[in-house]
């Protein structure tokens, strides 16, 4: 059988009432590198990718793979077409809360509470480093997946904000780990002002943003990122990931315990002698993670 054809974004062919199938599944999963590379599309381009449709559980399922995969070194997520994410569809929720309101059943997709990715690292138990690549707008519900991220990689022409206060949404749960992302004052500025709208040059001057790059270079420089993690030891990334995240609310001393305690898993690793034995041999190391 041929493989399904699927179009690519268009806004002179294309409007919201193209049928998703149009774009094909809402969550695209690509696997690059032998497998070593998860690249993760948000693909609702005619709706600027905005969570509806199952895409909030689509995204959950992709990391959860992800994470199971004992190939995978790293993951890039970024939004097909002009937006990584512009948070809710609004039209979809004003229907979902009008039905609701009336005790009658929602016309449109509900989404599945039970599959959040938020906070991804910690609900998911997923310490296995991601990148988002911010291809355009990352507002909202959209903000909220990028900071979910290790890293962020943005596209000259991307800006960023925080909406809720604007349309009554809720979003405070997410919000709060953003003064460790972010000074309070930034933070408070995003948020109570929901109307802010922050571009690259912001976002990389606060530190949120690690690179600002032309839009056609955003995916390959994501990718190169991802490419080095391949040579990198992936459980001592996994411990450090997990010891900087944890850590960062516990006091200085049980903090150094937490680290000491989880690094214990790399004695008598394969890893462990193929580390040392790669510098002293002037070589990229191979490593198994075993």
């Amino acid at each position: 059988m041929a493989e399904q054809q699927y179009e690519t974004y268009d806004p002179a062919k294309h409007n919201r009432a193209t049928p998703q199938e149009t774009f094909g599944p809402v969550v695209k999963v690509d696997k690059l590198e032998d497998g070593g590379i998860y690249l993760i599309t948000l693909n609702r381009p005619h709706r600027l990718n905005s969570i509806g449709d199952g895409l909030g559980e689509a995204l959950y399922d992709a990391f959860v793979e992800y994470r199971d995969d004992p190939n995978a070194r790293c993951a890039v997520l970024t939004g097909a077409g002009r937006a990584f994410c512009a948070g809710a569809d609004l039209i979809n929720t004003a229907a979902t809360r009008e039905a609701e309101r009336e005790g009658r059943p929602s016309p449109v997709h509900v989404p599945d509470r039970r599959k959040s990715a938020v906070p991804l690292s910690e609900a998911l138990n997923l310490w296995k480093p991601t990148i988002a690549a911010i291809n355009g707008w990352a507002v909202a519900g959209g903000f909220m997946f990028a900071m979910q991220c290790d890293i962020r990689i943005m596209s000259e022409e991307a800006r960023v904000g925080i909406a809720e206060a604007r349309w009554n949404m809720g979003g405070a749960g997410w919000m709060i780990p953003l003064t460790r992302q972010i000074g309070l004052g930034s933070a408070m500025e995003l948020t109570l002002w929901g109307d802010t709208q922050y571009d690259a040059e912001r976002c990389h001057q606060l530190g949120w943003v690690q690179r600002v790059v032309p839009q056609e270079m955003l995916l390959e420089t994501a990718l190169a990122y991802a490419r080095r993690m391949l040579y990198l030891a992936p459980r001592a990334v996994r411990n450090m990931k997990q010891a900087l995240y944890r850590g960062y609310y516990m006091e200085p001393l049980m903090a150094q315990q937490f680290g000491a305690a989880i690094e214990q898993n790399l004695q008598g690793m394969n890893d462990s002698i193929e580390g040392p034995k790669a510098f002293s041999e002037k070589r990229l190391p191979n490593f198994s993670d075993t």
